[in-house]
């Protein structure tokens, strides 16, 4: 037995070696940017593209009226369908959170990401069509497909991404995913400029933009590996998952990377995938589904969508015509892009913990800065380009770990079998907490005037400290190491060597006793 372990401890250190020297390969870098090109960025995208031509989709909206009823749209109605055409697209989110888990297990990751660009297309026909029928029905439904693309997309996106990396490049992999959200605002603000679409006439072609990456993805992505993870321990199809491993990992030999995906599917007490119901139930993964909802819910509701409320205001108090408005509200996007890819340089170097916590702490002290910058900025003429630089700091601060992090840790605290009903619940926080956000903020807003970026606070600094207290340290590890690390706050067992040298080889030998009976059946055919 000394032997063996002195054998498994060579083969530990060898394996590290190994994954030290390892690179980046052109397959695993396509399968992440194709692969977010798709999805997060189509969500980022729609998060800031209504926004330039809001003004003319209101005149559509009172034009198409007129032409049905013979009089002028009421001012209460054309913001009720305005709040309606914004909102759903989180309503569409919602639901497409909830049916991704269905859609994964029955087609994979890699497959849901080609069945969600359909999604995508036919919302970008029924948005450009919308105003050539007359029909704002046609943008509001175009909205809502598109929600239930973004929903499916945040789910199975990084999953995918998550298990399609070593362990060692598993963070800068998956911060594709904020990477690409962070692009997609960014285009959509730049091409929602006046002189590129954001002009009465052309406004449509920013929902035919949808369409584009759609079709790249389906004509780069069919081409790319499926998750070996989800192939050989839900499909069952070890030659699919080494060939997957080798072109992701750009070396013939990755049988310690089988081994390792062997022992975590020995080590389950469930090799089906679990359901929701049985997710929430299992006290084997109870604090780790308490960390990803809290997790989920400090990243809607640290208060950065509530940020843009005061930007155009501050700006104009500053002295900004409303002319070069739009180009300076470009260095918020130009920001969130630069912090995301920043962060996804250093995650492997620092971890995902430093990094989340310091981005929620310094959104805590940006914010309350600014609540400070904004009760003076009527007094100090500048005063207001402090209050800006404030939000600079809070949207970058957000993007440096809280905007892509949470999304890694749902992938990353969960076993195979548990992690699609995990990303189920994680969505459904994601997606109701975003609607909570602009449900409740303006009458939060309106009651607490510039105190309102206080909750916010609260909510940064009781996220930072359950963070600190609660959350392990999950770089450079595989999935059964994170598992161990819940294992003591959760009150389960945790194996011993002597145990998991057992496992190793009773896995040897079930592997064996597999080949010989394969070799069995056909003798007997």
């Amino acid at each position: 037995m000394d032997e063996q372990k002195d054998d498994q401890i060579d083969q530990d250190d060898s394996t590290n070696n190994s994954e030290k020297e390892q690179s980046l390969t052109a397959c695993l870098l396509c399968a992440a940017f194709f692969g977010s090109l798709g999805s997060s960025f189509l969500y980022g995208y729609n998060l800031s593209v209504v926004n330039a031509p809001a003004l003319y989709i209101k005149a559509f909206y009172n034009k198409t009226w007129i032409e049905r009823y013979g009089e002028p749209i009421s001012a209460e109605t054309v913001t009720l369908l305005w709040s309606v055409t914004v909102s759903i697209f989180s309503i569409g989110g919602l639901f497409g959170a909830l049916s991704a888990t269905l859609i994964i297990k029955v087609l994979g990751r890699k497959g849901t990401l080609l069945l969600n660009n359909s999604f995508a297309v036919i919302a970008a026909v029924l948005l450009s069509l919308g105003e050539m029928s007359r029909s704002f029905e046609m943008l509001i439904i175009g909205r809502l497909i598109m929600g239930v693309d973004s929903g499916i997309a945040l789910s199975a996106l990084p999953m995918y991404l998550g298990e399609i990396s070593p362990k060692h490049f598993r963070g800068m992999i998956g911060q594709f995913n904020s990477i690409l959200i962070c692009l997609g605002v960014f285009t959509g603000q730049v091409l929602g400029m006046p002189e590129l679409l954001g002009q009465e006439s052309t406004w449509i072609y920013l929902f035919s933009f949808l369409a584009l990456p759609a079709m790249l993805q389906l004509c780069v992505l069919p081409f790319l590996p499926e998750s070996p993870r989800y192939l050989l321990m839900e499909r069952r199809d070890e030659a699919g998952a080494e060939k997957a491993f080798q072109r992701f990992l750009g070396k013939k030999d990755v049988s310690q990377e089988l081994e390792e995906v062997h022992m975590e599917a020995r080590a389950q007490d469930k090799l089906h995938t679990v359901s929701v119901l049985q997710l929430l139930k299992s006290p084997a993964v109870r604090w780790q589904l308490i960390t990803v909802i809290i997790t989920m819910a400090c990243y809607q509701l640290c208060g950065l969508n509530a940020i843009w409320y005061y930007t155009n205001g501050i700006l104009r108090e500053a002295g900004f015509t409303e002319s070069i408005l739009p180009y300076i509200t470009l260095s918020t996007g130009a920001i969130e892009t630069l912090a995301a890819i920043i962060s996804g340089l250093v995650i492997e170097r620092i971890g995902r913990k430093p990094l989340l916590i310091f981005g929620f702490f310094s959104m805590a002290v940006f914010f309350s800065l600014l609540t400070v910058f904004l009760n003076f900025q009527d007094r100090v003429s500048w005063m207001p380009y402090l209050s800006y630089v404030c939000i600079l700091a809070v949207i970058a601060s957000f993007c440096s770990g809280p905007g892509g992090i949470p999304f890694i840790l749902t992938g990353e605290l969960f076993e195979q079998s548990y992690r699609p009903a995990a990303f189920m619940i994680a969505g459904t926080v994601n997606w109701l907490s975003n609607f909570a956000v602009g449900l409740l903020f303006p009458f939060i807003q309106e009651t607490l005037q510039s105190f309102s970026f206080l909750v916010f606070v609260a909510v940064c600094i009781l996220g930072s400290i359950y963070l600190y207290v609660v959350l392990p340290e999950t770089k450079n590890k595989t999935f059964m190491d994170i598992s161990q690390s819940f294992a003591k706050i959760n009150k389960m067992p945790i194996p011993s060597p002597g145990q998991e040298m057992e496992l190793v080889l009773s896995i040897n030998s079930d592997t064996n006793g597999k080949a010989q009976d394969a070799t069995k059946m056909q003798t007997s055919l």
